[in-house]
C-alpha cells in the first residue's frame, strides 16, 4: 500500500485470467529489485469500465520470473470520470498484459469501509491494521455462521466479542448460548440470565417420543423396540388423560406438547401390565417403571422429573428461556457442565427444538428473531451417522436449513471442523476460521469456503491468537483480520492453566478440597 497515485508505475503485468484470479509477473524498479509485495497484499488493476481490486494469493517463480497469483475479489465502477462505491465481485475483467498497481490508503480505505445496514466493528484489518474491520449483523445472522479455530485460538474471546457488540447495538436481542463448559458466565454477568439445573425447568412432558425414549430406555435393551412401543402408547393416553374433560383430544400426539402426570403414566404402565397373559411379557413393563420411578427420586434430574403439581406452563418456560420480555438482560446461557452425562444431548434436543417450533408456529408479523449459539458444536452435529444424538442432529439441522425463514438463527463455535456434519455447515453464509494447525480441520474448512477465499486459508496454520479470516455474507470483502481486545471483565473462563507460576508454591487447602467434594456430590457447579 502506498499513499502514491496508483497509475504511476506498475508493478506487475498480468499473463493469465482466470473466472476468480489473475497471474501477474513482477516487474522489477529502477534499481532491478523485485516489488515488495506479500501474501495478502491488495493490489489493483484498473480497466476502462472499473478499477478491479486483489489479494495476493500466492508468490512463486517461473523460468526465474517472480509470479504473484491474485484472487479478485471486487472492483470500484467507473462512470463519467467519476469512481463509485466498492463493489463486491466482478463485471468486468482486466486485459492480458494489462499492469498491477499498488492501492493508495485511499483504496484500502473503499475496500474496507463500513457497509451500509447494521453492522459491528470486531477488530482491524491485517492488511492496514489503521482500517477498522467490520461485521454486517443482518447478513450474518441471517444466513447463519460459523467461528471455527482450535484449541487457545481465541474462540472464546471472539464470541464474547461479537456477541456483545451486537448487545451494544440491539438491546432488546434474543440469544441462547449452549455453554458446555461453564465458560460464559462471567464474560456476560450483567446481560445474561444463567440456567443450569439448579434452576432449569425442562418438564418430562415436553420432551417427544425420541427423547423420552432416550431417557428412559437402554441403547442395549433387547426389547427395546417393545418398550418403545409400550412407552407410545401410555404417554399419549397420559397426555389424554390429562385433558379427559375437554374437547377436541383426536389432536393429541405422543409428541403434542402438552403436559401429563408421571403416575398417570405408571398407572397405565402397570394396569397394561396387569392385562397380560404371560407374565414373562412384563419384562419391558417392569423396566420402565423401574426407571421412571428411579429418575423422579434421582435428584440429579430433579429439573425434569421434579413436583407433585403438574401444570401448563409451557408459554412460561418459552418466555424465560427467550427473554421475552428481556428485563435487561436479552441472553440466556445455558450452563450444560452440570447436566447428568446420560440426558444432555436430550436437553439440547428440546431446547433446539421448541426454539425453533416457536419459530415456526408464530405469526409472521409478531415473530421476535431468536439466535441461537451452539459451543462444542461437533459434539450434537458430528458428521458420523454413528455419533451423536439422532433428535439433536436433526433439530439443528432444521434450524440450520429452515430457520431463516421463521427468524431463527445459529452460530456455530467448534474446535474440531473436520468432524462437524458437512450439510449443517454448508449452511453457514459466514465463516470465521482461526489459528488450525490440523491439516484435516484445514482442508475441511477449505472444502467449505468459495474459491475467491482460498488462498487467506493458507495463513490458517500462522496465525496468532486472536486473529481470524472471515469470508462469506457477513463481510464486504474476505479479509483477515485481528480482533478488538476483550475488557478483563468480559473474558471468558477459557484460559489455558498457568502451570509454571502455580507449580511455584505449594498448596495447603483442605477447606477447597471438602468444598470440591460436597459440589462434586450434590451436582451443584
Amino acid at each position: 500500500m502506498t499513499d502514491a497515485n496508483p497509475q504511476s508505475e506498475a508493478i506487475a503485468r498480468i499473463d493469465e485470467i482466470t473466472a476468480a484470479h489473475v497471474m501477474a509477473a513482477l516487474l522489477p524498479d529502477r534499481d532491478g529489485r523485485a516489488p515488495e509485495i506479500r501474501i495478502g497484499t491488495l493490489l489493483v488493476m484498473p480497466t476502462g469500465q472499473a478499477r478491479i481490486f486483489g489479494v495476493v494469493e500466492s508468490l512463486a517463480a517461473a523460468g526465474g520470473k517472480p509470479l504473484a497469483r491474485i484472487a479478485l475479489m471486487g472492483q470500484i465502477p467507473l462512470k463519467e470520470g467519476q469512481e463509485g462505491r466498492f463493489q463486491r465481485g466482478v463485471s468486468w475483467y482486466p486485459l492480458l498484459g494489462g499492469p498491477v498497481h499498488y492501492t493508495t490508503r485511499a483504496d484500502s480505505a473503499k475496500v474496507y469501509a463500513r457497509p451500509g445496514g447494521a453492522s459491528i466493528e470486531i477488530g482491524r484489518t491485517h492488511h492496514d491494521p489503521d482500517l477498522p474491520a467490520y461485521l454486517m449483523v443482518d447478513e450474518t445472522l441471517g444466513k447463519h455462521f460459523a467461528i471455527l479455530g482450535t484449541t487457545g485460538s481465541g474462540k472464546s474471546c471472539a464470541v464474547t466479542l461479537i456477541l456483545r457488540r451486537m448487545l451494544d447495538q440491539m438491546p432488546a436481542a434474543h440469544m441462547i448460548l449452549l455453554d458446555p463448559h461453564d465458560e460464559y458466565e462471567t464474560a456476560f454477568a450483567d446481560v445474561a440470565q444463567v440456567i443450569d439445573p439448579a434452576n432449569l425447568q425442562l418438564p418430562y412432558w415436553l420432551l417427544d417420543l425420541e427423547e423420552i425414549s432416550e431417557v428412559l430406555i437402554a441403547k442395549d435393551s433387547p426389547h427395546r423396540h417393545a418398550e418403545r412401543q409400550i412407552l407410545k402408547e401410555a404417554v399419549t393416553q397420559a397426555r389424554r388423560a390429562y385433558y379427559q374433560d375437554a374437547d377436541g383430544l383426536e389432536f393429541m400426539t405422543v409428541d403434542t406438547p402438552t403436559p401429563y402426570r408421571l403416575h398417570d403414566l405408571l398407572r397405565l404402565l402397570k394396569n397394561a401390565m396387569g392385562k397380560l397373559d404371560k407374565p414373562d411379557s412384563s419384562a419391558p413393563y417392569l423396566r420402565l417403571i423401574t426407571r421412571l420411578e428411579s429418575l423422579n427420586n434421582d435428584r440429579r434430574f430433579a429439573f425434569m422429573f421434579s413436583g407433585l403439581v403438574v401444570r401448563d406452563n409451557l408459554a412460561e418456560l418459552i418466555a424465560r428461556l427467550l427473554r421475552r420480555p428481556t428485563e435487561g438482560r436479552p441472553m440466556t446461557i445455558v450452563n450444560l457442565s452440570a447436566v447428568p452425562g446420560e440426558v444432555v444431548d436430550v436437553v439440547v434436543s428440546v431446547l433446539c427444538r421448541v426454539i425453533f417450533d416457536v419459530g415456526l408456529w408464530s405469526q409472521a408479523a409478531r415473530a421476535v428473531p431468536v439466535l441461537l449459539i451452539c459451543e462444542e458444536a461437533h459434539r450434537y452435529m458430528p458428521e458420523r451417522d454413528d455419533l451423536g444424538f439422532g433428535p439433536t442432529k436433526r433439530a439443528l439441522s432444521r434450524i440450520a436449513k429452515e430457520g431463516r425463514k421463521y427468524g431463527v438463527s445459529v452460530g456455530l463455535v467448534s474446535q474440531r471442523p473436520s468432524e462437524l456434519s458437512t450439510g449443517i455447515l454448508s449452511q453457514c453464509g459466514t465463516i470465521l476460521a482461526l489459528r488450525m494447525n490440523n491439516e484435516r480441520d484445514q482442508e475441511f474448512v477449505r472444502r467449505a469456503l468459495p474459491e475467491g477465499a482460498q488462498g487467506l486459508l493458507s495463513a490458517l496454520p500462522a496465525m496468532r491468537p486472536q486473529e481470524a479470516v472471515a469470508v462469506g455474507e457477513g463481510v464486504a470483502v474476505p479479509l483477515r483480520l485481528s480482533f478488538s481486545e476483550l475488557e478483563q471483565v468480559h473474558q471468558p473462563r477459557s484460559a489455558t492453566a498457568r502451570f509454571s507460576e502455580a507449580w511455584l508454591r505449594d498448596v495447603d487447602d483442605p477447606e477447597h478440597l471438602a468444598e470440591t467434594v460436597a459440589r462434586w456430590r450434590y451436582q451443584v457447579r
